[in-house]
């Protein structure tokens, strides 16, 4: 399973514009062949702060996510919007059986 972070901070005068294009980005990206989860969250220290969290079957199909047309779309949107974004991070896991905490 591959897992995803990221987030971007709005300007005051965009918060709702790109809080909406990243909910629209969220709701389109859960049909995806391989998305298992994808959300995303205000930040509850920074109100302007937007944390995105996804969980993918593999890394093909987070390659096939990042060529689709609206994940283009979203990355525009967050061009045009936030006033900054980190990085996105990639993370490889597997679940552990709950018995074992390792």
């Amino acid at each position: 399973m591959i897992i995803v972070t990221g987030s971007v901070t709005a300007r005051t005068d965009s918060f709702d514009a790109l809080r909406q294009a990243s909910l629209d980005h969220v709701y389109r990206s859960r049909t995806e062949d391989g998305c298992i989860s994808h959300s995303v969250q205000a930040d509850c220290e920074n109100p302007l702060r937007l944390f995105f969290y996804e969980r993918w079957r593999d890394m093909a199909a987070l390659k096939a996510h990042f060529v689709q047309p609206g994940s283009a779309e979203f990355i525009g949107a967050v061009r045009k919007l936030a006033a900054s974004s980190e990085a996105v991070s990639l993370y490889e896991a597997r679940e552990a059986p709950a018995d074992d905490p390792a």
